[in-house]
């Protein structure tokens, strides 16, 4: 059944006209600490002047917004929220008093229905004249009482909503939030919800529904999948947008423009209400970019448009509407913050009196932000499904000089090419650093202390991956800080909570940058001997990849040749292979005694090497083996099995030109260099005392 024919102007049309207002603006229904009265105040400023017109009042952390639903206000809590009431008609704003008793009401006790009533005439008393219910994120399951005087979970919402909402008067904005509220919650689908449907035919069709889209944080918003969930409802919905939501991931902010919901949606929508980032500040962009989207349909625009595609000044253009909003947060982050709001301790710096003479130092000058240092910053933080184009073309770049580092090891046409891009790839990770740089100098600190931790933490990691490139390129000695027994803090992400990720199968495999091989399950096994055919391809798949990077010239054989080749056989329990979805990727092969491998080869070594060093090891992975933990933990085992045996010390050979090798075992830390007689002047020997 079609949904009511709803009559609607666009946005900042008067109430009284006759005409439903469509509904715009913002709702704080994050988890985290609530925004500040002053903040919010700000905010009807902003909406005033963006022509937005509705706020929701939903933070999940007031307790008598959502735990203690049932208690009223104190005298001071009311002082609060009538100003808040105030300040918002002040400003042209519907302000909207949400309620969520969802976690612990009995739908079908009077008393509890009576709290629910009283609780909101509370709230009406203070000038609020619209209302919402919300059932969201609760369990469906429903106690014994409600079981006996409902049918289901969605006729006591329904029962409850409807006779709130007459006790109330019949309010002219009423939401009501189902606990299915996207398509990704509905059970089988949207058209078979027995939720939906049985919410659609019996709340009364002048309360309106909040609604999500197809997830919880939708990538896209069809008109299509609008027309099937208005259907269903019978009447079409406000959508309750966390595009910008930022609540369930600590690390991440976006600061990308509206997108992906073409204007063609107003006409089908009773309104929009973006739940942003949890900080205030870095909203402006989320806000202002809502408002352009809904101002397009009032100039006829029909689109959600790229640029590049074919366009014109009527349509809805997301990178148009993020430039707009850039340049005008910039003047914001121009401008100081008022007296006694986030202030610096100190208040009364004027221009230095101090001159450097001649030879000293000069005087450190802040650098003022600009758009393009915003656009940088919008870049790097952008949506929850995509990177900016400069995020992308920094990943793009890395994943290239990674994967094409043996271009370094010898002058060929590959070479000038590496080194090019290495340059663009450090002049972009210098942008970045500056960009932090002016951020942390800018007047506005209100809006500064909301992105610090932010930007602080990208520039530290921009600042690893561009010493690892310089690395790569032989600018700079092999970086222990990137593998390192004994990091700074500051050198890993995460805490406990990145342990946990990174131990999890499924890590890695929603990054947004697919190009990188995502994160594998490794398994290491005791050697078998049925491995000696893969071990063999690995290890001749290897020198044929380590032929390839040097001139053709004949290669002295290494001790550890005769192990990977299989001609000596290794010491009992001192054998490991790693195996991920595709099969055997390396193995770690070691002799307890030396010397058998040193006469297969017939090599003239001292014997005091072996009185220091007795025991040798060989390692090998594929390159397909991105993460070089696997590689570290089969070193560890065999280096503990060996030091059992009472060895004293492990060796292995390497050639000179085999970097990748050389800075594995100088990152572990515990291998040194050591001097060893009688050495083909190519191979040098790495050891470790145990």
């Amino acid at each position: 059944m079609p949904p009511p024919s709803r009559t609607k102007t666009r946005p900042g049309s008067e109430p009284g006209s006759g005409t439903a207002r469509f509904i715009s603006g913002v709702v704080e229904g994050f988890y985290g600490r609530p925004w500040t009265m002053e903040q919010r105040t700000e905010l009807f400023k902003r909406e005033q002047k963006w022509g937005l017109n509705s706020y929701l009042y939903a933070p999940k952390d007031d307790y008598k917004h959502r735990m203690y639903w049932r208690d009223l206000y104190s005298a001071e809590e009311a002082e609060q929220l009538v100003a808040l009431i105030s300040a918002a008609k002040q400003h042209n704003v519907e302000f909207i008093y949400a309620l969520s008793p969802g976690l612990d009401i009995t739908f079908s006790s009077p008393k509890e229905v009576a709290a629910l009533k009283r609780k909101l005439e509370q709230v009406r008393e203070f000038g609020c004249r619209s209302f919402s219910l919300l059932f969201d994120d609760i369990k469906s399951e429903m106690c014994p009482a409600d079981k006996q005087a409902f049918s289901s979970f969605a006729h006591a919402q329904v029962a409850v909503t409807n006779e709130v909402y007459q006790h109330l008067g019949e309010p002219d904005i009423f939401l009501f939030c189902p606990t299915d509220y996207c398509a990704k919650l509905c059970t089988p689908n949207v058209p078979q919800s027995s939720y939906l449907l049985t919410v659609g035919e019996n709340l009364l069709p002048v309360i309106d529904i909040l609604w999500t889209g197809p997830k919880v944080v939708s990538h896209k918003i069809s008109v299509e999948s609008i027309e099937e969930v208005s259907s269903v409802l019978r009447r079409a919905p406000v959508i309750w947008d966390n595009i910008h939501a930022n609540d369930y991931d600590p690390q991440r902010l976006f600061l990308g423009p509206y997108k992906d919901r073409p204007t063609e949606l107003i006409p089908k929508l009773r309104g929009v209400l973006t739940n942003p980032n949890c900080e205030f500040y870095p909203n402006f962009v989320a806000i202002h970019t809502l408002a352009t989207w809904c101002k397009a349909a009032t100039h006829g625009g029909a689109r959600d448009v790229e640029m590049g595609e074919e366009e014109d000044d009527l349509c809805y253009s997301p990178q148009k509407a993020l430039s707009l909003a850039l340049s005008e947060w910039l003047q914001e982050f121009l401008s100081t913050d008022p007296p006694g709001d986030e202030e610096p301790m100190q208040t009364d710096i004027g221009e230095s009196c101090y001159v450097p003479g001649p030879g000293e130092k000069p005087l450190f000058t802040a650098e003022p932000l600009t758009l393009d240092d915003l656009k940088l910053l919008s870049d790097l933080f952008y949506l929850p499904y995509e990177h900016g184009v400069t995020a992308r073309t920094m990943l793009q770049e890395l994943d290239w000089l990674k994967n094409n580092s043996c271009a370094t090891t010898a002058e060929t046409d590959k070479t000038a090419e590496w080194r090019s891009r290495a340059q663009q790839f450090d002049d972009m990770c210098e942008s970045v650093t500056q960009m932090f740089d002016r951020l942390s100098n800018a007047p506005k600190r209100s809006v500064l202390y909301d992105l610090y931790n932010y930007i602080c933490d990208i520039k530290s990691s921009v600042g690893m991956a561009r010493a690892y490139v310089k690395t790569l390129g032989g600018r700079g000695q092999p970086s222990a800080h990137l593998m390192n027994d004994d990091p700074e803090p500051w050198r890993f992400r995460g805490g406990l909570s990145g342990e946990f990720q990174r131990m999890l199968p499924a890590h890695g495999n929603r990054d947004l940058f697919r190009y990188p091989p995502m994160t594998s399950v490794y398994s290491i096994r005791p050697y078998c001997p049925e491995d000696k055919i893969e071990v063999q391809r690995i290890f001749t798949e290897m020198q044929r990849a380590g032929e390839g990077q040097i001139p053709q010239v004949t290669q002295s054989p290494l001790m550890c040749d005769s192990l990977s080749a299989g001609d000596v056989s290794p010491s009992p329990d001192c054998a490991l292979v790693l195996e991920d979805e595709i099969g055997v990727c390396g193995y770690a092969l070691a002799l307890i005694d030396a010397k058998p491998a040193a006469a297969k080869i017939q090599r003239a070594t001292g014997d005091s090497v072996f009185e220091d060093f007795p025991s040798l090891i060989t390692i090998q992975v594929l390159p397909r083996v991105s993460d070089p933990s696997p590689a570290k933990r089969m070193i560890g085992q065999l280096l503990s099995c060996i030091r059992s045996s009472g060895s004293r010390g492990a060796f292995c050979e390497l050639r000179e030109n085999d970097r990748r090798m050389i800075q594995f075992y100088t990152n572990l830390g515990s291998f040194k260099l050591a001097k060893v007689a009688g050495l083909p002047h190519e191979v040098l020997t790495m050891a470790t005392s145990l």
